[in-house]
């Protein structure tokens, strides 16, 4: 039985006092034990949600890493960092990674595979555009981003593999891909990992949707065979939505 994930990425919100405000309301919020709960921080603010969530199930996840442990790269966080800190998941490959700093599936792959070596837990974003979707190329797009990315991942590694299906256009745009249209591309996902990776790794993985997740419509998503939770952006900011999206059963 894949246990259920719900991960709020913050992106490029909340500075630090913001950020401890919003992580001792979290800290303090009854939060189902039967889902896996995780918020993702920008890096200034990693070592204080490690901190103020010690002795609660909240796990804490990155928003992205470089592929190098160390080096001249300015501005980068290693995932030998991350890992030293204690942190349990990376996002990589997200859809604003690849679009407004232009990393490619290659260097991805690289990332995802650096992060696995460090044992953190990759949460790979995949996903089209509008226009790709509107010309019935949505599942090559997605099938080009899994086996490129995920090129070399051994398939005893799919247990702590965590595939984030994010359609581009409904991401921060209020629109949202109905939940079946989501089923059919998870289902769509999972079958990949079997044919790339075996069926073991396929029952392994789990696969998150993402796009305009909200309160009013995460228990409908989640009812779906072949979603395993959610990636979370605009509502994981506030503490009572993050709880009503943990608690969506």
């Amino acid at each position: 039985m894949r246990k259920p994930i719900i991960a709020g990425n913050w992106k490029m919100n909340k500075s630090y006092s913001e950020a401890k405000v919003l992580l001792d309301e979290i800290k303090n919020l009854e939060l189902n034990d039967d889902v896996e709960a995780v918020v993702c921080p920008p890096h200034i603010n990693l070592a204080l949600a490690k901190e103020l969530l010690k002795g609660t199930n909240v796990k804490v996840g990155a928003q992205n890493s470089h592929d190098k442990d160390s080096g001249a790269y300015t501005g980068e966080v290693s995932p030998a960092f991350l890992e030293d800190l204690g942190v349990e998941y990376v996002i990589l490959g997200h859809s604003e990674r690849r679009e407004y700093f232009g990393e490619c599936d290659k260097f991805i792959n690289s990332k995802v595979k650096a992060v696995l070596g460090h044992n953190l837990s990759p949460i790979l974003c995949v996903g089209e555009t509008l226009e790709e979707r509107e010309a019935d190329k949505a599942k090559d797009k997605v099938k080009t981003q899994i086996e490129a990315d995920l090129e070399g991942v051994d398939a005893k590694e799919f247990d702590k593999v965590v595939i984030a299906y994010e359609p581009i256009w409904a991401i921060g745009t209020g629109k949202t891909a109905s939940a079946d249209d989501a089923e059919e591309m998870c289902a769509y996902i999972r079958e990949l990992i079997k044919e790339n990776f075996g069926e073991e790794a396929a029952e392994k993985v789990r696969i998150q949707y993402g796009g305009s997740v909200k309160p009013d419509n995460v228990s409908e998503i989640m009812s779906k065979e072949n979603i395993d939770g959610a990636l979370v952006g605009g509502a994981s900011l506030e503490a009572e939505s993050y709880q009503a999206l943990v608690n969506f059963k």
